[in-house]
């Protein structure tokens, strides 16, 4: 009672009644010990809310104190062999910074990084001996999104485990003689190695909470058991100024991804100097993620503190930890024990006085919670056991821990990749490497004989996990069957007499096909990101339903239309909201089940084309490097296709985007039949092949009438281009029109104009894909250069021309450098005109849009007239006559200019 008196006197200069106060704390104290801390929390919300609804201010704080939250009671201890698992963990940290400093000593050009996995090595072990399962009959496996500067650590221990060579390690970020190992975390390089892509900071926080969800979408559309999986993804303090890795946390939250943990590493550094330098980062996303309804753990202090703070009856000791910014943290464990004796504990001479006894090696041994196997282990497994809500554990740690003067806790920590003989001399005496003096220049790898004990341990561990991890399937073991074409048959067909549909509309009838085939309807997963009655989708609310966990609780507004918003706990569409990167990483999580819950899924992202990749570019990426499979569509395409939507809905360069990803298979389609054929042979090769692709298709919300399929046509259509309409094989004048999208058809009117208005005959050629054209003429470019004895290859689109004669005009809805690609590709000595939609997109009707951008028909027309007038197949005064007869003015701005 005598300590507990202390501490009321000490704080009776702020207590108009002291006594009372205290009654109230031995009160809840006695709730505590005899009814559970969940009653005493229920009976203080009760008294917050009637304090607050009788009027009384009380501020709200979503921050508890710079503390352990599991307190050294409570927490669990971690049952492994802590002896071997230090070792191991010794051994792993000597082999990382082995890896990258010889690397760097052969070629100081490669980089790497060593303190990253300094800093994560105990959370990593912990993990990987005690709680994360690899796939198994009886379990699905867990997901791992490790943070990506740690890869050498992966690869250490991969080393010790036999997954990985001596010869590997020594070929770290020499990759391209086929032996080496990828910088960071990439499955395009490493397809049975890595699960996911994590280094472009903030899509691993973001992929893996919509990977959690779409667990749950799987488990309730009983495709798949995923109830006992779970996602961890690991990301660091500085990480989470990025946009995207807070920008999903409201949705886990408000979906309770209980399935989810995010382990956030709190070295309170990121590559320039500390993350929160005059505040505490920790506290900073404990209140964010509190606030969005998270699990929130903290892990801030190890064991060696456990004492001094139960000791801290005044509150005293809690307080200097509170109000000490995070910048003074870095500093004290870049000194040593005086400094920290000096300058933290000389804050209060109550807290000099708590630590006289102890000596400044004391001090300095007082570690933090990322480094203490007990508090991780405890953290863990509360983030494991915990239901109703993601989890968050904010884990303080070293930066360049065991790295000593060379970069421990230093602003130059991250970067630092070359160690000096004396910097590698104090990490093997810290770490009790046992390598000899006279070894040390070399940096040999260590790895003990197969049957040391802590070897043994280290296997037995992941046995009884399942398996070894990180590790990735390369194909699924299920075999999909894709329907014949012929279901498509309803847009394969011209459209009848007077009816007019778009490329959108069609895209929706073969969605709704597949969704009533008996084979892949149930894998299909249409997502939509709010756009659902833009592009014609509303009919599949009621049909198939909107995934919600908790179903409908209400009435909906619509009840009494056929095309109800329907919500339903098994639906199948993913209804993301106004959130593109939200719609984007649930397309990811999907194209990717095939690898992730060995389920082909058939993703459909439907969204604005402006809105995708421009947006989401970073995330496509990422989707190249997962291997991702699926379909994305970018509605309502093109500069001008869009009217009176303006500058910032106008999509003229998508295409060159999704041109940069060399797994991305583009095309820009005119007509149904076009989609149909495209849609189909992508559901063969990556449903049937399951080939590593997936496709971007640019659709039109524009109505007009469609020829239909041309049997024969079909792979000259996938190559890129095919012929689809020939002009007057009598005429000497002869021009070759090319076009993809909706100004095909201005070059179809076109052709009639020079038929009618000029004698010149006109073959149309229709050019779904400029990018594979270019990629086909490239390979052959490339296989020509280095066979230069054999028989040349020629590029398709060379092959298609060679037969024909005159002037080629190219045209499209996209900049000109869409259809420039294939310029070298052109038969030699042919004239090459490309027209395009380059500059600012703007708010008009389709006629004045083209008018603008000069690719209406008119301007094909005289692009092609131009084009012969230069062959000298006709006067220059015949172009004059098309601009004037056409009404072109030719003092007009350049639109780029405008």
């Amino acid at each position: 009672m005598s300590a507990q008196l202390d501490q009321v006197l000490a704080q009776a200069a702020n207590d108009p009644d002291v006594m009372e106060t205290q009654e109230w704390l031995d009160a809840l104290e006695a709730v505590i010990e005899t009814e559970g801390p969940e009653r005493a929390h229920y009976l203080m919300e009760r008294m917050v809310d009637l304090a607050r609804r009788r009027g009384a201010h009380i501020p709200f704080s979503a921050n508890t104190a710079y503390v352990n939250t599991i307190p050294a009671h409570v927490g669990e201890h971690c049952p492994g062999n802590l002896e071997y698992e230090e070792r191991l963990r010794s051994w792993m940290r000597w082999n990382a910074m082995a890896m990258v400093v010889k690397t760097n000593r052969a070629d100081g050009d490669l980089g790497g990084h060593i303190s990253s996995f300094a800093s994560l090595a105990n959370m990593l072990g912990i993990g990987f001996n005690h709680f994360w399962h690899a796939p198994t009959e009886e379990h699905g496996g867990d997901l791992l999104y490790i943070q990506g500067h740690s890869s050498p650590g992966i690869y250490a221990r991969a080393y010790l485990e036999g997954r990985l060579t001596e010869d590997q390690l020594l070929n770290f970020r020499r990759e391209v003689d086929g032996k080496g190992l990828s910088s960071y975390p990439h499955p395009k390089l490493m397809p049975e190695f890595w699960q996911f892509p994590t280094v472009s900071m903030g899509l691993g926080p973001l992929m893996a909470i919509y990977q959690a969800r779409f667990l749950k979408y799987l488990h309730a559309r009983d495709i798949a058991k995923t109830d006992n999986r779970k996602v961890w993804a690991f990301c660091g303090d500085g990480e989470m100024d990025e946009p995207e890795s807070m920008g999903a946390i409201g949705m886990a939250g408000r979906e309770k991804l209980d399935n989810l943990v995010i382990v956030v590493n709190c070295n309170l550094q990121r590559l320039d100097g500390p993350v929160r330098g005059n505040g505490k980062i920790i506290q900073e996303l404990e209140a964010d993620f509190r606030g969005a309804g998270w699990n929130v753990v903290k892990v801030i202090w190890g064991g060696y503190w456990d004492e001094l703070l139960a000791r801290d009856k005044e509150g005293i000791l809690q307080r200097v930890m509170m109000e000490t910014c995070d910048g003074e943290y870095q500093n004290y464990k870049a000194k040593d024990g005086a400094y920290v004796r000096k300058h933290f504990f000389g804050k209060h001479p109550k807290l000099l006085e708590m630590v006289s006894k102890m000596s400044d090696d004391d001090i300095w041994r007082l570690n933090r919670g990322g480094h203490d196997p007990h508090k991780i282990y405890a953290a863990f497994k509360n983030a494991q056991e915990h239901k109703g809500q993601p989890t968050v554990l904010l884990v303080k740690t070293i930066k360049g821990f065991g790295m000593g003067k060379s970069g421990e806790a230093r602003n130059t920590a991250h970067q630092t990749k070359k160690l000096d003989d004396a910097a590698v001399r104090e990490m093997r005496d810290r770490f009790n490497i046992p390598i000899p003096d006279d070894k040390l220049p070399e940096i040999p790898f260590f790895k003990p004989s197969d049957d040391a004990p802590e070897m043994k341990y280290l296997h037995e561990r992941r046995k009884a996990l399942g398996g070894y991890l990180p590790q990735r399937r390369v194909k699924a073991d299920e075999a999909l069957t894709v329907p014949d074409i012929s279901a498509f048959q309803a847009v394969l067909d011209a459209t009848p007499e007077g009816r007019e549909i778009s490329t959108t509309q069609a895209y929706v009838r073969i969605i709704t096909a597949l969704l009533r085939d008996q084979s892949l309807g149930k894998r299909v997963v249409p997502i939509l990101v709010d756009e659902a009655r833009t592009f014609g989708m509303e009919g599949l609310f009621r049909q198939i339903g909107i995934f919600n966990q908790q179903g409908q609780l209400y009435e909906p507004v619509d009840k009494d239309q056929v095309m109800y918003y329907r919500e339903d706990k098994a639906g199948q569409i993913l209804q993301e909201g106004i959130n593109e990167a939200g719609g984007m990483s649930s397309w990811i999580a999907a194209a990717t089940s095939y690898s992730t819950n060995n389920r082909v899924m058939i993703p459909f992202y439907i969204y604005y084309s402006m809105f995708g990749l421009q947006r989401v570019g970073d995330l496509a990426w990422a989707a190249g490097d997962m291997r991702a499979r699926g379909f994305l569509l970018g509605g309502t395409a093109g500069r001008t296709t869009l009217n009176g939507e303006g500058l910032q809905h106008e999509d003229g360069h998508s295409h060159l985007m999704a041109a940069t990803i060399p797994n991305c298979v583009p095309y820009d389609p005119t007509f149904a039949h076009e989609v149909a054929v495209i849609i189909h042979d992508g559901l063969k090769r990556m449903v049937e092949k399951q080939e590593d692709v997936f496709y971007y298709i640019t659709l039109m919300n524009e109505n007009y009438a469609h020829p239909g399929l041309k049997p024969g046509t079909e792979q000259d259509l996938l190559k890129g281009m095919y012929l689809l309409q020939e002009g007057d094989k009598k005429s000497k004048k002869r021009v070759q029109l090319m076009g993809s999208g909706t100004i095909l058809r201005e070059a179809i009117a076109a052709a009639d104009l020079l038929k009618e208005d000029w004698g010149v005959a006109a073959d149309i050629w229709s050019a779904p894909s400029f990018t594979l054209l270019a990629r086909d003429g490239q390979d052959a470019d490339r296989w020509n250069l280095v066979h230069p004895t054999e028989a040349p290859r020629v590029p398709h689109v060379t092959k298609l021309l060679e037969g024909t004669t005159g002037p080629v005009v190219a045209t499209s809805d996209y900049m000109r450098l869409f259809a420039e690609q294939i310029r070298a590709f052109i038969p030699k000595g042919r004239n090459y005109k490309v027209l395009g939609t380059d500059g600012f997109g703007r708010s008009d009707s389709r006629a004045k849009l083209r008018e603008f951008f000069e690719v209406n028909r008119y301007y094909v027309t005289v692009a092609a007239l131009k084009a012969l007038a230069e062959d000298g197949t006709i006067e220059a005064s015949v172009v004059a006559q098309a601009i004037a007869k056409y009404g072109i003015d030719p003092n007009k701005p350049n639109p780029v200019t405008l």
